[in-house]
């Protein structure tokens, strides 16, 4: 049995879910996500709980669907009410951000500035080195973030480029000039 899936999804209070068919929508104070969910699933609402079923436990297929689906619907409900957010540093000389109408313009070392488009559920803020992408919806949230990170991705030797705020780039050494001091 799934340990994830058996656990009932909390809902507070001011969040909607409305079951039909194959399809959940979560309706919050952030805004409405809405997932389809595989056949093999089964939502059963009591209260201000959503148990997630599956028919098979013992199954590998439907034991795997059960704890992704109850994690997919978990994060729903917490975007709706909290939302998600991560941070990105930019490390390098020169190199700077800044958010113009629906773009985030990035200078990061090329020759020319690059413009990334926000997609649509996402905002980002810039504050000095640092870049905050947020909203409702965790895979987008995370997308978007990598997607920004991968225009210029942090370098071993000095650690230029844009990097998550909690990771810890390895650092390799120069060359080393071997005899140069040998008069």
């Amino acid at each position: 049995m799934s340990r994830i899936g058996k656990k009932p999804i909390n809902i507070p209070a001011g969040v909607n879910v409305t079951i039909a068919g194959n399809s959940v929508t979560v309706k919050g104070p952030k805004g409405e996500l809405t997932q389809v969910i595989h056949p093999l699933i089964k939502l059963e609402q009591a209260g201000d709980e959503l148990n997630v079923l599956v028919g098979k436990p013992e199954d590998k297929q439907q034991k795997s669907l059960w704890g992704l689906s109850r994690t997919l619907i978990n994060n729903m409900v917490l975007g709706v009410t909290a939302g998600f957010s991560k941070k990105l540093e930019i490390n390098g000389i020169g190199f700077k951000a800044a958010v113009t109408g629906d773009k985030l313009l990035l200078n990061v070392g090329f020759s020319h500035a690059v413009n990334y488009e926000i997609p649509r559920g996402i905002q980002i803020s810039v504050d000095k080195n640092l870049i905050i992408v947020s909203g409702i919806a965790k895979q987008q949230v995370g997308q978007a973030a990598a997607e920004i990170r991968a225009i210029k991705k942090p370098e071993p030797y000095k650690g230029k480029g844009i990097k998550y705020l909690d990771e810890v780039i390895r650092r390799k050494a120069g060359k080393v000039v071997k005899g140069a001091a040998a008069s």
